[in-house]
């Protein structure tokens, strides 16, 4: 099985953080599917991915001021240390079925089912000795293969996995043996993709990566390995490619026009590194509504969360920029309550082509320098996309020009989805995009 083959293009579908937080549940998660089943699967559309803390039951309970009620979740495990869906919050799950339901019923659909795992093994399970599967059927328990030294600046759920100890591939072969089982198609692994985040363990994470990939590897299934969070150090973007298939480039992404003007140059950077199976990560699109699980508590309904502080400019750039770097694209907000703008937006089957072109595209201008960035694919049959953004407070002025030596060739406005004849002059208002095709 070649990890290259399981994401021949970048990765397209939804995430349950940006909305929910820690919070989502089975229904909600069942609601996000078939909403995209029946209004966005057409256009490419497919992943439906559950975020952080599905196995502890008191995710989103906190103290009156915010701070969780301990110091690290005890979360809900099967009898190898493993985590399993918190029952609660995932009814389908009872008497050990795991996801394998809720898989099911996202594959009924046409859809693919992913999840996200923190890097390493639950602290309580080394703290009590607690059993883990090895490959020999020898008894060893958690804590021998627990690095205490290895922890989540962020998250102090659990322990990283010392890839030294006798044991630790087998743990995490039986992590992903048991996502096998479930029918995973996608797993997005936290805390583990800048590995120069922590200098005095650097091969803690750069390790565990490889762990990762080989216990994918052994489960006989074909599963998407997305890192994070960022920046990915370019460095080493070689061992990105070997062992991965998404690696963030940003810190948690969100609705911040600093952020979105920073992603131009984060994009210039990575931009030789994209394709074969290998997709630099910008991270969720905030769009819509945003939050609704990180109200304080006691916050009533109608009070939770907001709605996205990208203008419909803003929101276009984004789109635009991810599409024709060739981002995953993973929509952030929960998608029945998309309104008419956005989910035009996430429709344009024009727009999403540009994700999918097979070449690399390229920045012609300096993100560092130019009021105007420019970016270009040309693909194999001969076209080009162009992309223009404005990423400066003042309003811009272009032309652009059909080559001479191209025959019969039209500018194409992506968005408009009209064609427009050999030269165009236009003006860009501060943060707004347009798109082309020649």
């Amino acid at each position: 099985m070649n990890k290259n083959d399981v994401a021949p293009v970048p990765p397209m579908g939804w995430n349950s953080y940006d909305y929910y937080n820690t919070m989502v549940n089975e229904d909600q998660v069942r609601a996000n599917a078939e909403y995209m089943a029946k209004n966005l699967k057409q256009y490419g559309w497919e992943y439906v991915v559950i975020d952080i803390q599905w196995s502890d039951p008191h995710a989103g309970d906190r103290n009156a001021d915010g701070t969780q009620y301990i110091p690290f979740s005890r979360f809900c495990i099967d009898e190898y240390s493993r985590q399993i869906p918190a029952p609660n919050r995932f009814p389908s799950s009872e008497g050990g079925k795991g996801f394998k339901p809720l898989a099911d019923y996202i594959h009924s659909l046409g859809l693919k089912f992913g999840i996200h795992i923190m890097r390493g093994i639950p602290r309580f399970a080394a703290h009590e000795h607690l059993a883990i599967k090895t490959n020999d059927g020898s008894k060893a328990t958690a804590d021998m293969v627990a690095n205490p030294y290895s922890v989540s600046r962020w998250n102090p759920d659990m322990y990283g996995v010392d890839y030294k100890r006798p044991y630790a591939q087998d743990y995490y072969d039986s992590i992903f043996e048991l996502y096998a089982d479930w029918g995973v198609d996608f797993v997005k692994v936290d805390d583990i993709c800048n590995t120069n985040m922590y200098p005095h363990n650097p091969y803690s994470a750069e390790k565990e990566v490889e762990m990762m990939a080989k216990a994918i590897e052994n489960s006989g299934r074909s599963m998407v390995l997305s890192l994070s969070p960022g920046p990915a150090v370019i460095e080493k973007a070689h061992h990105y490619e070997n062992f991965a298939n998404m690696w963030r480039i940003t810190d948690d992404f969100w609705d911040d026009w600093k952020l979105l003007k920073a992603m131009f140059e984060r994009c210039e950077v990575w931009q030789k590194h994209t394709g074969d199976g290998n997709w630099p990560d910008c991270d969720m699109l905030p769009m819509n509504r945003l939050g609704w699980g990180w109200a304080a508590p006691g916050t009533p309904e109608e009070k939770r969360g907001w709605y996205s502080k990208f203008t419909k400019e803003e929101t276009r750039t984004m789109i635009t920029l991810w599409s024709i770097f060739r981002a995953p694209l993973m929509i952030g907000t929960d998608l029945p309550q998309l309104d008419d703008f956005n989910l035009s937006l996430l429709t344009n089957e024009e727009i999403l082509a540009m994700d999918k072109c097979p070449n690399q595209a390229e920045q012609l201008s300096s993100s560092c320098h130019d009021d105007v960035v420019v970016w270009r694919n040309i693909t194999d049959d001969g076209h080009a996309y162009y992309a223009y953004f404005n990423i400066s407070e003042e309003k811009q002025t272009v032309t652009m020009n059909v080559d001479e030596s191209v025959k019969g060739a039209v500018i194409r406005d992506l968005w408009q989805r009209k064609d427009l004849g050999e030269e165009v002059t236009f003006t860009l208002e501060p943060h707004a995009c347009r798109a082309f095709k020649i």
